[in-house]
């Protein structure tokens, strides 16, 4: 059996996407997955599977969140080896830019293209900067980039379907999890 990581998107946001974390552990252990537990109330799930495609995990946990939430719940799986290396280069970013005022990091469902990587790493404009790596993309943010939006640096509409977390959650899910 391996360890997987799910990371929810756009639950608890509202009072019409509620998805209490009782509620996803029931789910997931109703589909078949072993050794269920989540982490906060904000979409983060472990568990164990034989299925091996991440791809089918993601589809059967999308299924099983729309039948029974009655709405959909992007989902984006990582085996606890690919998130042991997002929080390994987590760290040795924020080791490389002292001094951060955040740092989040985009939970990718799928791998950008070249192309599309280039883009949002030229976002840099003082305030923060994008790095990629594979299914990652980490916002550096530097002091002062607080001006009021979501999201100072518009990286996060090239990211297609992803999920963010900050640093904190990151290196904790990573010690308790993998």
């Amino acid at each position: 059996m391996t360890t997987y990581l799910a990371f929810l998107r756009a639950i608890n946001l509202g009072a019409k996407r509620v998805f209490p974390k009782e509620d996803i552990r029931r789910v997931v252990g109703g589909v078949g997955f072993e050794d269920v537990e989540t982490h906060i109330n904000t979409g983060n799930v472990r568990f164990a599977s034989r299925m091996r495609s991440r791809e089918r995990i993601e589809r059967t946990l999308e299924d099983a969140f729309l039948a029974d939430r009655g709405f959909e719940v992007p989902s984006i799986v990582y085996s606890a080896a690919e998130f042991r290396e997002v929080a390994r280069q987590m760290r040795e970013l924020a080791e490389a830019n002292p001094g951060l005022a955040r740092h989040y990091v985009y939970l990718l469902k799928d791998e950008l293209t070249p192309e599309r990587i280039a883009e949002i790493e030229a976002r840099d404009d003082g305030r923060g900067r994008m790095v990629v790596r594979g299914r990652a993309a980490h916002a550096l943010l530097q002091p002062g980039y607080q001006d009021g939006t979501v999201d100072p640096l518009s990286a996060a509409k090239l990211l297609g379907a992803a999920t963010n977390r900050n640093a904190n959650v990151i290196g904790t899910l990573a010690e308790k999890w993998c």
